[in-house]
């Protein structure tokens, strides 16, 4: 519903917003159903190669390091590039590594394979905030942001449902090769459909839509030294350190759920992959649901980062209390009712971190003030599934895991609070480099 006191979306926009928005989300979805292979096919692939748990986890985070760090130089590629051509390109290169995957004879041709999906994908999530940054105005942006971060959440709870017959009709070596096959039509398909925004080619309504009739921010190119003082600001560590508890906690449920209920749940493969998707699911309705709220508390008089951080905060910390919970509890079904509340929790406030990065983010650096935070995220996700993997090793359970995955929930929280301040990072505090 449009708010009052705004211009309406032309139609041309309107168009744009759910093209774009569409495909965003189903390549988000394909994007963590890769992810989620390995996840997926973990029993199988630890009996055919050998694997210890502890290597496992090592093979789990493969993917992980070399997405975060690859993170830190694709949101500029991204701002600069500009996102159709970055997305294709991206989707190419981490399609043609998951089909790659099918074909592995080692342990070592595998850490390799997941390390290219992971250099790969690292320019997707800058892309879809820097298109919502672009063509919504700034009170609409969280659900945008919220829709499009629910889709890892569909894709993690439908991947078990759909991959594992395939694995168990094919083999798990096919699984990788199909969805490779399937990521290079959404390549196609992103490049035949998508335009790039372009200041010179917006009608007077869609200008008054998007900027309320205000002058149109100077697009300007991302440069190396401006870029680089991004990281003498506050706010940009507030939503590192941030980000770092709620990809560190989602990531240990993403890689380590279907081991998780197989191991200490005690739960066959094909009951695991079924119950192993609920819990996502949820994370789906509270990315919506966060996007949704963030957008309300900002047409109501909030301020677009008073009411992201608000309810961010409010997320952490329900995300962790309820990893406590499925630690200590006995229940299987307790156990796996407070994963649900914690991945709704998490990705509703996955959602809000990413339209707080946007409101936060100096103009043109939607991109990449939106990968530095996703950089400190995943270094959190690199680290759950390879530390997960040694403490189940050495205590035999996932308890003491869950207990450490929901302390580092807390901390990030307060971080959230103590560094980001009510004002945005200033434009003209980059523009000396940019000169």
């Amino acid at each position: 519903m449009e708010q009052p006191g705004r211009a309406v979306r032309t139609r041309r926009v309107r168009n744009i917003q759910n093209s774009s928005l569409l495909l965003i989300f189903i390549i988000c979805v394909v994007n963590y159903m890769d992810r989620g292979t390995l996840s997926v096919a973990n029993p199988l692939i630890r009996n055919e190669l050998g694997l210890s748990i502890a290597e496992m986890g090592v093979l789990l985070s493969a993917f992980l390091w070399p997405y975060a760090f690859t993170l830190l130089v694709a949101g500029a590629v991204v701002d600069r590039g500009k996102p159709r051509r970055v997305l294709t390109v991206s989707l190419i290169v981490w399609s043609l590594a998951q089909a790659a995957a099918g074909f592995i004879a080692s342990y070592g041709q595998f850490l390799v394979a997941r390390a290219l999906l992971g250099i790969g994908e690292a320019p997707m999530f800058p892309t879809a905030a820097r298109v919502v940054k672009d063509w919504y105005h700034e009170k609409d942006q969280a659900l945008g942001v919220g829709i499009w971060n629910g889709a890892p959440s569909l894709g993690t709870a439908i991947a078990p449902a759909l991959l594992t017959p395939i694995m168990l009709v094919f083999g798990w070596r096919w699984m990788f090769v199909l969805m490779g096959g399937l990521g290079i039509i959404l390549a196609a398909v992103w490049y035949g459909v998508y335009r790039d925004f372009d200041a010179g080619t917006l009608e007077p309504m869609d200008r008054h839509y998007l900027y309320d009739g205000g002058e149109i921010p100077e697009a300007r190119p991302v440069q190396a030294g401006a870029w680089g003082k991004l990281f003498g600001f506050r706010t940009t560590w507030g939503l590192i350190l941030g980000f770092f508890g709620n990809v560190y906690i989602g990531w240990l449920f993403i890689a380590w759920l279907p081991g998780y209920l197989e191991m200490q749940r005690h739960m066959s493969i094909p009951k695991t992959g079924l119950v192993a998707s609920v819990p996502f699911l949820f994370g789906l309705v509270g990315s919506i649901g966060g996007g949704f709220l963030a957008d309300r508390l900002t047409s109501r008089g909030m301020t677009a980062i008073a009411s992201r951080k608000l309810l961010t905060v409010i997320g952490m910390v329900a995300m962790s209390l309820a990893t406590f919970v499925a630690a200590e509890t006995a229940s299987n079904l307790v156990a796996v009712a407070s994963i649900s509340v914690a991945i709704f929790f998490g990705f509703s406030a996955s959602g809000t971190s990413w339209s707080l990065a946007n409101a936060c983010a100096p103009s043109s650096y939607a991109a990449s003030l939106g990968a530095i935070m996703d950089f400190g995220g995943f270094i959190g996700g690199a680290l759950a599934p390879m530390v997960t993997g040694f403490v189940v090793q050495i205590t035999g359970s996932f308890t003491p895991a869950l207990l450490v995955a929901g302390a580092i929930g807390l901390c990030s929280a307060a971080a959230y609070v103590l560094f980001i301040p009510a004002e945005p990072i200033p434009s003209a505090a980059l523009a000396p480099s940019l000169a």
